[in-house]
C-alpha cells in the first residue's frame, strides 16, 4: 500500500465517530450491521452516521449491500489488513 494512500485511510480512521463506527463493524463480523443498529450503538443521529459511513465506505474501509429497505454495512477486512 502507498504511503498516501495509508495516511488517507488512518485520516479517516483519525476522526472519533468514525473509528466508532468501525469498531463496531470489525465486531459486527462479515454479516455486518444494518444502518439503524450502527446509529443505536454509537449513538448518533441518522445524518451524520450517514456523513460518516459515507467517508468510510469512499476511502474503502467499509462496504455496504441493500437487503429489500435496509443497508448493511460491513469492515472490508482486505483493505484492514493491507493497512
Amino acid at each position: 500500500m502507498e504511503t498516501l494512500d495509508a495516511a488517507e485511510l488512518l485520516s479517516a480512521l483519525g476522526h472519533e465517530s468514525r473509528l466508532a463506527i468501525f469498531r463496531v463493524l470489525v465486531e459486527a463480523g462479515a454479516a455486518g450491521m444494518a444502518a439503524g443498529a450502527i446509529a443505536e450503538k454509537v449513538g448518533l443521529a441518522p445524518t451524520t452516521l450517514s456523513f460518516h459511513l459515507a467517508h468510510l465506505s469512499r476511502v474503502g474501509l467499509i462496504t455496504g449491500r441493500q437487503e429489500k429497505r435496509f443497508i448493511f454495512y460491513s469492515a472490508n477486512y482486505a483493505q484492514m489488513d493491507d493497512l
